[in-house]
C-alpha cells in the first residue's frame, strides 16, 4: 500500500511538471495534440495535457547567419572572395516549423547561391563600389524566398570582397597614377590662376597709375587756370582802382604829362628803340614843346636829388 501511494505521488508530480510549461518573453509555443497542430501559446505559464499534447518553443528574436567566405566569378571573369552576414527574424512560428526542416541551413545555402548570381551579373569595379546595391538585391531575393517559411530577412551585409592580389596591385597602381594626375592638374591650375591674378594685378596697377596721372594733370591745369583768373582779376581790380583814383582826383594836364613822363622813363630804361604814344593824348601832343621842357626839368631834378 505504501509503495502504491509513493507511485501515485511520483506520477502526480511528473504529470503536473509535464502539464505546466513556462514560455519566455521572446518565445512562442506551438502546441500539437496527437501530432496535429492545435494552437499557438504566448509567453507565460501554459498548461497542456501530457502524453496527448506537446509544446514546441520557437525563438522569435532576430538572429544572424554568418555566410562563410566563398569564391565568386564576376561578369568580367575575375574571381573574388566574398563574405556576408544575414539577419533574419521569425514572423510565423507555425510555418517555420512545418514548412522548412532546417531553416538556418536552408538560408545559408540560399544566400550562397544568390550571392553568386548577383555578383556574377556585375563587373569587378561595380562589385567593389556597389556593396549597398548587392545588399539590397540579395535581401530582396532572400526575403521573397523565405516568406513562405514564416521568416523575414531584415538585413544582408557584405563584410568584404577580396579580389586576387595581382588585381589589387594593378588597382593600387591605377589609383596612385590617378592621384598623381589630379595633383598635377591641381598644381597646373594653381599656377594658371596665379599667373592670371598677377596679370590682373599688374593691369590694375597700370590703370590706377594712369588714372592718378590724369587726375594730377587735371588738378594742375585747374590750379593754373584758377591762378590765371585770380591774377587777371587782380590786374583788373588794380586798373579799376587806379582809373577811379585818377578820375576822382580831377587831374590837370600837367599831372597827366608828368605820369606819362614817368612811364616813358621806365620804357626808356629797357631795350626798346621806339616809343609809341597813344592817340588819345591830344593834350600832350598839343603842347609837345611844353612836355619836352618838363621832361628836361624832371631829369635835372632827378639828378640833383630833388
Amino acid at each position: 500500500m505504501i509503495i502504491f501511494m509513493v507511485f501515485v505521488v511520483i506520477f502526480t508530480v511528473y504529470f503536473v511538471a509535464s502539464a505546466v510549461k513556462i514560455i519566455r518573453q521572446y518565445e512562442k509555443g506551438v502546441v500539437e495534440t496527437l501530432g496535429k497542430y492545435t494552437s499557438t501559446r504566448n509567453s507565460g505559464p501554459n498548461i497542456i495535457i501530457p502524453v496527448f499534447q506537446r509544446m514546441i518553443r520557437v525563438d522569435m528574436r532576430e538572429r544572424v547567419i554568418d555566410v562563410p567566405p566563398q569564391s565568386v566569378i564576376t561578369k568580367d571573369n575575375v574571381s573574388v572572395v566574398v563574405d556576408a552576414i544575414i539577419y533574419f527574424q521569425v514572423t510565423d512560428p507555425v510555418r517555420v516549423i512545418y514548412n522548412i526542416e532546417n531553416f538556418a541551413l536552408a538560408a545559408l545555402k540560399l544566400a550562397q547561391t544568390n550571392l553568386r548570381n548577383v555578383i556574377g551579373d556585375m563587373e569587378l569595379d561595380s562589385t567593389l563600389t556597389s556593396r549597398e546595391k548587392i545588399n539590397t538585391q540579395l535581401r530582396n531575393v532572400m526575403d521573397e524566398a523565405t516568406d513562405k517559411w514564416g521568416v523575414k530577412v531584415t538585413r544582408v551585409e557584405i563584410q568584404k570582397i577580396d579580389p586576387p592580389k595581382d588585381i589589387t596591385d594593378a588597382m593600387s597602381k591605377q589609383m596612385k597614377a590617378e592621384r598623381e594626375k589630379r595633383a598635377n592638374i591641381l598644381e597646373a591650375e594653381g599656377l594658371r590662376q596665379s599667373a592670371i591674378l598677377k596679370a590682373e594685378g599688374a593691369k590694375q596697377a597700370v590703370i590706377l597709375e594712369a588714372q592718378a596721372t590724369k587726375e594730377k594733370q587735371v588738378l594742375e591745369a585747374t590750379g593754373q587756370a584758377e591762378a590765371i583768373m585770380k591774377v587777371a582779376e587782380a590786374e583788373k581790380y588794380k586798373v579799376e582802382v587806379v582809373y577811379n583814383a585818377i578820375h576822382s582826383g580831377n587831374p590837370t594836364s600837367d599831372l597827366i604829362a608828368i605820369k606819362y613822363l614817368e612811364a616813358l622813363e621806365k620804357i626808356a630804361d629797357g631795350r626798346a628803340t621806339k616809343v609809341f604814344l597813344p592817340l588819345e593824348t591830344s593834350a600832350v601832343t598839343a603842347s609837345i614843346g611844353s612836355i619836352a621842357e618838363l621832361f628836361k626839368d624832371f631829369q635835372q631834378n632827378k639828378k640833383s636829388g630833388n
